[in-house]
C-alpha cells in the first residue's frame, strides 16, 4: 500500500503519545516541585527506525506494545522519539510551615530509603517529621548489650525528617536529619551536579543521576525554611501543545484518508 498512508496513521499514533506527556504537565500543575516535559520527535525518512516509543538515557516517552510499532522503514514521517525534562525553577510559595523547604537556585533535596538504600534526588521539599526506632547501645557492667522482656535489645523512639513516603532527608554531610525541635530550621543538605542531560525520571518529583551526569557535589542554592517550589508548568504553553498536536492530529488522519481514497481510485481503474 501506499507509504503516505502509513505516514499518516503513524503521524496519528505520535501525536496521541505527544498528548500524554502535555495531558501529564496540565495535571502536574500543582505538584510541588514538578519538572515539566518536553517532547522531541525524530524524523523517519532517511532512516530506519527500531522500538519506537523506547526513551533513551532517562526519558520518559510512553513505550509502545504494539510489535507493529517496534519496527518502522525510512520514509514515514516522524515519532515521538524522547522526552526532555525541563529542570528550570518553578515560582516559590510561602506557606509558613516549620517543615517545608524550597531552594533558591540550583541544586535538589536527597532523599534515602533505608529498605532499599536507594538515593534520589527532588525539588518538592514538603517534608514531615516521621518516627524511627533505634537500639540505645545501653550496656550493663559486664559490656553486655541491655534487653527487654521479650530479650530484644532496648531501642528508642527518635524522630528524623523525611518525606512521607517511607524516605528520609540527608543532611549536607550525608546524614539522616534527626529533629530535636520542631520548629527550628533542620540543615537539609543541597546536592548538585555538572549535568542534568539524561538523569532518570523516578516519578513525578524524584530524579536518580546516572553516569553521565558527573560526580555530586554541594549545591550553590539557598535553603528557604516555610516555602515550597510550585510545578513549572506553564499553563499556556502547555495548552498551545495540545491545540498543536490536536491539529497535527487531525491532519494526520485526514491524509490516512486522503490516501484511501486515492487507492480505491487506482484499485477501480484495474477492472
Amino acid at each position: 500500500m501506499n507509504e503516505s498512508f502509513f505516514i499518516g496513521a503513524v503521524g496519528a499514533h505520535q501525536q496521541l503519545k505527544r498528548l500524554t506527556v502535555h495531558g501529564n504537565n496540565i495535571a502536574n500543575l500543582n505538584t510541588y516541585g514538578f519538572k515539566a516535559e518536553r517532547s522531541r520527535f525524530a524524523s523517519l525518512m532517511y532512516e530506519d527506525l527500531k522500538a519506537i516509543g523506547t526513551a533513551t538515557d532517562g526519558g520518559t516517552a510512553a513505550r509502545e506494545e504494539d510489535a507493529g510499532f517496534e519496527m518502522l522503514p525510512s520514509g514515514v514521517g516522524a515519532c515521538l522519539w524522547t522526552t526532555d525534562t525541563d529542570f528550570k525553577s518553578g515560582p516559590l510559595a510561602e506557606t509558613r510551615k516549620d517543615q517545608d523547604y524550597a531552594i533558591a537556585g540550583d541544586g535538589f533535596f536527597a532523599v534515602a530509603d533505608l529498605t532499599t538504600g536507594d538515593i534520589t534526588l527532588t525539588r518538592n521539599g514538603a517534608f514531615v517529621i516521621s518516627e524511627l526506632m533505634r537500639p540505645t547501645g545501653e550496656t550493663d557492667e559486664n559490656g553486655q548489650t541491655l534487653t527487654d522482656e521479650n530479650g530484644q535489645p532496648l531501642t528508642e523512639r527518635i524522630y528524623y525528617l523525611s518525606d512521607n513516603e517511607g524516605r528520609f532527608v540527608l543532611s549536607e554531610t550525608g546524614g539522616m536529619i534527626e529533629v530535636e525541635d520542631e520548629h527550628k530550621a533542620q540543615p537539609v543538605g543541597i546536592f548538585d551536579y555538572t549535568n542534568y542531560d539524561g538523569m532518570e525520571h523516578v516519578n513525578d518529583t524524584r530524579f536518580r543521576a546516572i553516569e553521565k551526569n558527573g560526580g555530586i557535589r554541594l549545591g550553590s542554592g539557598t535553603l528557604m525554611q516555610g516555602f515550597l517550589e510550585m510545578s513549572n508548568a506553564d499553563l499556556a504553553d502547555e495548552m498551545t501543545k495540545v491545540i498543536e498536536s490536536q491539529r497535527a492530529y487531525g491532519m494526520a488522519l485526514k491524509l490516512v484518508q486522503t490516501s484511501d481514497e486515492i487507492e480505491s481510485t487506482i484499485n477501480g481503474l484495474r477492472g
